[in-house]
């Protein structure tokens, strides 16, 4: 369970492979046989510049839905919209293997992932004061500076363990686009993955990247915001 309700903003997989030219004709075959399945994951295809990419045109502001094959990675982006991280796993998985299928490709040299998600302190008026007062507990020696900074922000970097196979690097901040909130940030890096046989190491690795961050680092913070009631 979570310590604080949380907003996911933003879910993106970059996957790297051996660069190689653009896959454009495999890429739109994919796209046809998504379609041809009855539940493809992008409506739309289209050809950039870098590569092909499959996109969901979104109606609001903000909301990207897309995958662009790059020539050394997959790239994909879900940000404002509402998929759930279990979802995105899956669809990282799904797609990575299909184009691996596709290209006929042995194995990926690496993943990286990186969830943002929002959450509002309970016992401050501010995600300021939270930084500032609880977490920091800087207090008046901020005034040393004759003057207050706009973001306050705190760093971690955590390498692979025996537990997780995964480093995380954690960021944690004031929400200047509103008072209230602070930013949560974990981009995760793991090692390479052989397609025949750990595939299912890119999903559990989104799934493992969420948790860090919305169970471990939402109870660190947790800790700070009950600072008011000792």
């Amino acid at each position: 369970m979570t310590a604080y309700p949380t907003r996911t903003i933003a879910y993106i997989c970059e996957i790297y492979h051996a660069s190689m030219p653009p896959a454009t004709e495999s890429i739109q075959r994919l796209h046809n046989r998504y379609f041809e399945d009855g539940n493809p994951p992008y409506s739309s295809f289209a050809v950039s510049p870098a590569g092909p990419v499959l996109s969901n045109p979104g109606m609001q502001r903000g909301v990207l839905s897309q995958v662009a094959f790059l020539p050394d990675r997959i790239q994909f982006r879900e940000e404002l919209g509402a998929m759930t991280a279990e979802d995105f796993g899956l669809r990282v998985r799904r797609i990575a293997g299909d184009v691996a299928s596709e290209r006929s490709m042995e194995a990926y040299a690496g993943q990286r992932i990186t969830i943002r998600t929002l959450l509002n302190p309970r016992k401050f008026g501010n995600s300021i004061e939270y930084m500032r007062d609880g977490l920091f507990g800087f207090g008046d020696m901020i005034d040393a500076f004759e003057g207050q900074p706009r973001i306050y922000g705190l760093r971690m970097d955590f390498p692979p363990s025996e537990e997780c196979r995964t480093a995380n690097s954690l960021r944690i901040e004031n929400y200047f686009q509103d008072e209230r909130t602070l930013f949560m940030e974990n981009q995760s890096s793991a090692g390479p993955v052989r397609v025949s046989d750990q595939l299912e190491h890119l999903e559990e690795n989104v799934s493992s990247a969420y948790s860090f961050l919305i169970d471990k680092a939402s109870s660190f913070v947790q800790a700070f915001d009950l600072r008011l009631e000792e």
